[in-house]
C-alpha cells in the first residue's frame, strides 16, 4: 500500500471520529427524548431524525450544498464571518455527522428504553433532578447502548460518499476520504490503489461492527 492509501485512510479515521464526537451529544439528548417523553409532534421528530437513513445520500449532499452555499442565509452569515465550509474537511465532518446521526440517535433510544425506569423513578422520590437521574443512572444504565450507537455511527461515517462528494468534493490531500478516494482511483484508472482503500475500508468496518456487535452481545446476556 502507498503512502497515498494510509494518508487518506488517516483523514478519514480522524473525520469519523470528529463527525461521531460532535453527533454523539444531540443524539444522545434525541435518543432520550423519543425514548423517555411524549409529547405533539413526537412523530414528525421521529421521521426528521430518520430522514437521513432514506434520503439518498446524494440529495442530503444536495440540501447540505446549498444549506452552507453562498445563497443561502447560513452561507451569507458563515460568508461574512470567514468561514468557509464548502469543500474542505469542515465539509466532510457535516456530512458524516448528518449520515451517521440517525443511527446514534436510533440505537441510543433501544438503549435507554431497555433501562428499568424504577432506577429513574427510585432517584427521583429520592430528590435528584431530571437531569442528575440521566447523568447518574440513565446514562451509566445505558452506556452499552450508546457506545454501540457511536460505533455505528462511526462506521457509517467511515464508508460515507454521496453527500461528501457533493458537499465538499475529492480534493486530494484536502476532502478525499476513502470512498471517495476509491470511486476517484475507478475513475482515473488507478485500479490497484483503489482495491488498497478498498483493504483498508473492509478491515475498518469489520473491526467497528464486530465491537458493536460484542458490546451488544454483552448487553443481551446481562
Amino acid at each position: 500500500m502507498t503512502a497515498d492509501t494510509w494518508a487518506i485512510a488517516r483523514f478519514t479515521v480522524l473525520m469519523a471520529l470528529t463527525a461521531t464526537a460532535l453527533a454523539l451529544p444531540p443524539a444522545v439528548a434525541a435518543g432520550w427524548l423519543l425514548a423517555r417523553r411524549s409529547f405533539p409532534g413526537k412523530t414528525l421528530v421521529e421521521t426528521v431524525v430518520s430522514l437521513p437513513l432514506v434520503l439518498p445520500p446524494v440529495a442530503t449532499g444536495l440540501l447540505l450544498l446549498w444549506l452552507f452555499g453562498r445563497r443561502s442565509p447560513v452561507g451569507k452569515a458563515l460568508d461574512a464571518a470567514g468561514i468557509e465550509i464548502i469543500f474542505t474537511w469542515k465539509a466532510v465532518v457535516i456530512a458524516m455527522m448528518v449520515v451517521s446521526f440517525p443511527l446514534i440517535a436510533r440505537t441510543v433510544r433501544a438503549g435507554i428504553e431497555q433501562v428499568d425506569r424504577r432506577f429513574e423513578d427510585i432517584a427521583a422520590t429520592l430528590g435528584a433532578g431530571p437531569f442528575r437521574v440521566f447523568r447518574t443512572v440513565t446514562l451509566p444504565l445505558a452506556a452499552r447502548g450508546i457506545i454501540a450507537g457511536a460505533i455505528l455511527g462511526f462506521s457509517r461515517a467511515l464508508g460515507e460518499f454521496g453527500a461528501t462528494i457533493m458537499v465538499a468534493g475529492a480534493i486530494p490531500g484536502r476532502t478525499q476520504t476513502l470512498a471517495v478516494g476509491i470511486y476517484t482511483f475507478v475513475e482515473t484508472g488507478r485500479e490497484q490503489a483503489a482495491w488498497g482503500l478498498l483493504a483498508v475500508s473492509a478491515l475498518l468496518a469489520f473491526a467497528a461492527i464486530y465491537a458493536s456487535n460484542r458490546i451488544v452481545d454483552r448487553a443481551e446476556r446481562a
